[in-house]
């Protein structure tokens, strides 16, 4: 994706609001995570991209990102009327609507009552994070790729790399896994990798020998992901103009970071659409449930879309393990990292890894945004 010498020097001023426009479409804060905006759902490129991903007609993506936001409102509401009953909560496409699991047949009229349906379940909510957090406590080797809890199966699934099934570690982590509660094993056809890269063309942010993507913007920076970059570390935008540095940054355990933009560089409340296809304004940061369509857009591979997973995944890649992400059906390739996750107007989070490509599929994990904003005490640049 290397752009030529005419294009850069005849939209300058385009890609540098589009660079920031890729760091910026943040809320203003984590407790601000605004309600879904009534305004029109997403720019024609995501429509574009949500149409050949997902396999939508234009109306079905609109039909879905209106149902997908209807869900995120029930989904509070849901939560709370479902009280300690609660097991997770999912949107199904088919129908529609954001399905509230419980496990007290008592508390299933009052979720309802939300507009939620309801499955009646074993365990609570509290029982899966306390069984995954004792998984989270034991050393996982190469073989398993990442778990999480899957209100869906109301078990900790365990995502295991196929060839690996029958390793010797893999299977004793397995025992001490199903020793901690409820776990479903899943095969996984790669271990995840992180999408960081090399120096090469393209549109990007760059720090010491590695190319990133930027996430969004916040007032006085942008996040990203914590593994292209350590404090301190200076970076530089797609045309090589010193931009800032690493003010902190985590990885593994989490993979966050944030840097500040100064010498010219500005913030805006977009996501870069790479001079084909127009920006995407963001206008808050919502967090969108379980089996809703997001899209992501990297300096490498540029617009893709997909669904969400799964939340509060411990991903195991080689360097360590990190927790509390969110897994999508989502593609991206080395380059990719620390690039936005919208889902409608709504900011979710910054590319971290996966596995696969975006020429025969993959999976892609994202760090929830509002986790980098709260941990930096920063706000969101929003339009």
């Amino acid at each position: 994706m290397r752009r030529t010498t005419l294009l850069r020097t005849g939209l300058s001023a385009f890609l540098l609001f589009g660079t920031w426009a890729t760091a910026s479409a943040l809320p203003a804060s984590a407790a601000d995570a605004s309600t879904p905006s009534a305004e029109a759902p997403a720019s024609p490129a995501l429509m574009a991209a949500m149409q050949r991903d997902l396999g939508l007609t234009r109306d079905q993506a609109e039909t879905r990102l209106a149902a997908e936001k209807a869900a995120t409102a029930v989904e509070r509401k849901a939560r709370s009327a479902a009280g300690p009953a609660y097991a997770g909560s999912w949107f199904d496409a088919g129908s529609g609507r954001l399905t509230v699991a419980v496990n007290r047949a008592a508390r299933a009229d009052a979720v309802r009552a939300t507009g939620a349906a309801v499955r009646l379940v074993r365990h609570d909510a509290a029982r899966l994070d306390a069984a995954k957090k004792r998984i989270d406590a034991l050393s996982a080797p190469a073989g398993v790729g990442s778990w999480h809890v899957d209100p869906k199966s109301n078990a900790v699934v365990v995502n295991v790399v196929a060839a690996h099934r029958d390793d010797n570690d893999v299977r004793a982590f397995l025992k001490r896994a199903r020793q901690a509660g409820p776990v479903t094993v899943r095969e996984t056809s790669a271990a995840p990798r992180t999408f960081a890269a090399g120096t090469v063309g393209g549109d990007p942010y760059y720090t010491g020998n590695v190319r990133c993507s930027i996430g969004f913007s916040v007032h006085g920076g942008f996040v990203t992901a914590g593994h292209c970059g350590s404090a301190g570390s200076a970076v530089y935008g797609w045309d090589r103009s010193y931009i800032g540095n690493f003010q902190g940054s985590s990885f593994p355990g989490d993979d966050y970071a944030w840097v500040n933009v100064g010498s010219g560089w500005w913030t805006v409340p977009v996501v870069l659409g790479w001079g084909t296809v127009p920006d995407q304004l963001v206008r808050g940061s919502a967090e969108a449930p379980v089996g809703a369509s997001v899209c992501r857009s990297g300096s490498t591979t540029r617009w893709h879309c997909g669904t969400v997973l799964a939340k509060n995944e411990t991903v195991n890649y080689s360097q360590g393990a990190v927790y509390q992400m969110t897994k999508t059906s989502v593609c991206a390739e080395p380059g990719d990292s620390g690039g936005s996750f919208i889902s409608g107007d709504q900011a979710q989070g910054v590319t971290s890894g996966g596995w696969g490509n975006c020429s025969g599929g993959g999976q892609t994990w994202h760090q929830p945004v509002n986790e980098i904003l709260n941990r930096y005490g920063l706000r969101l640049h929003t339009a």
